[in-house]
């Protein structure tokens, strides 16, 4: 019995001073947060098979994260080592250019260059010789550690988002795991040169798509699982408010069809036990001394939606065992959807005629 109450006390105390090292050790430092609603995969958004119907551009590369059409009717995609690939439908690519970052949300401007919202690098722009020019990378003196999306209004300014001012790329984990709300919603003038901030306190700031008309501009909150939506014109110009509050998935990337459908990609879906320790920060801080691998979330569960200008659900693609890791953004063109990745050597492309 005594060796039994010392083998059970030393495990406690292993235990004890491994959780005690774990807190100590941890690089984040989490805070209380409200998680929004969540709806589940009900009504709406049920769940279904339509995403197992994909067509594979096999690429040899990993993760393009987004993907924009040049004016030279070429497909460009961001890759996870820098590079961008331009391809077309018969799965022919080649490569355009290596920014040295992390290349994520891709437009192109009026002029033809392609504007790239680099995680590293800050907002780039490059023309067809592959000349690289940085446009911005840091506002109010200080630099950006994560620009992540962007869209192009008609004037030519550029929104974009700075997911977050904690993290750099390859540490973004940690940012969803803490939950501080330091992302932001940026705009850069080309004209002017200059860089603003117009909404800040978001939780982990990520997909940018302007509506029509640049009547407003909206931005995904990845870790809080929200759409939020800044008016540019109108009465209600310069206030911001929510157009949609509680989705079930983590929204990545949106855009906009040109034809009333905004398409949000989510790169996974809501963990219930990650929201009920939203006001415990003991936790998430002892979780966070883990190796990164350990608490990532892993899951085969992929989806889109496609919302109206009223937030209503027109579309609604599933597939629960999906080849495609960690899907990010969707894009249409005619009657297809090219759907980008973090983690995955091939672009997939759903038809929607089918």
């Amino acid at each position: 019995m005594k060796i039994l109450i010392k083998i059970v006390s030393s495990l406690f105390c292993i235990i004890f001073i491994g959780i005690v090292y774990l807190y100590f050790t941890s690089p984040i430092r989490p805070v209380v947060w409200q998680p929004s609603p969540n709806p589940g995969f009900s009504g709406s958004f049920e769940i279904n098979s339509a995403l197992s119907h994909i067509d594979k551009l096999d690429i040899a590369y990993i993760g393009p994260e987004d993907i924009a059409k040049g004016p030279d009717s070429f497909l460009y995609a961001g890759l996870r080592d820098g590079t961008i690939i331009k391809f077309n439908e018969f799965g022919h690519y080649e490569n355009f250019v290596n920014t040295g970052g992390q290349p994520l949300g891709l437009e192109f401007d009026t002029n033809g260059n392609l504007i790239v919202a680099d995680a590293d690098k800050g907002l780039l722009s490059i023309n067809q010789q592959g000349q690289i020019i940085v446009l911005t990378d840091s506002v109010n003196g200080k630099k950006m550690q994560f620009v992540d999306d962007l869209d192009i209004a008609s004037d030519g300014t550029i929104w974009f988002s700075d997911a977050t001012t904690r993290y750099y790329y390859n540490d973004s984990i940690y940012s969803f795991l803490e939950n501080r709300a330091t992302g932001r919603l940026l705009s850069y003038s080309p004209s002017t040169h200059i860089t603003k901030i117009h909404l800040d306190n978001l939780h982990f700031a990520n997909g940018v798509a302007l509506g029509p008309d640049d009547q407003y501009v909206l931005i995904n909150e990845t870790a809080n699982s929200n759409i939020r939506r800044l008016w540019l014109k109108g009465e209600k110009k310069g206030q911001d408010d929510l157009f949609y509050n509680g989705l079930p998935g983590a929204p990545d990337n949106i855009s906009y069809n040109e034809e009333g459908i905004f398409w949000v990609a989510f790169a996974g879906i809501r963990i219930p036990e990650i929201d009920a320790l939203a006001d415990n920060t003991l936790i998430r801080r002892v979780i966070g001394g883990l190796p990164k691998d350990i608490f990532t979330p892993k899951s085969k569960h992929v989806f889109i939606v496609g919302l109206d200008f009223d937030g209503n659900v027109i579309y609604n693609f599933h597939d629960t065992h999906s080849d495609i890791q960690t899907l990010t953004s969707v894009n249409q063109w005619g009657n297809k959807l090219y759907i980008g990745n973090l983690a995955s050597n091939f672009i997939a492309i759903y038809n929607l005629s089918k």
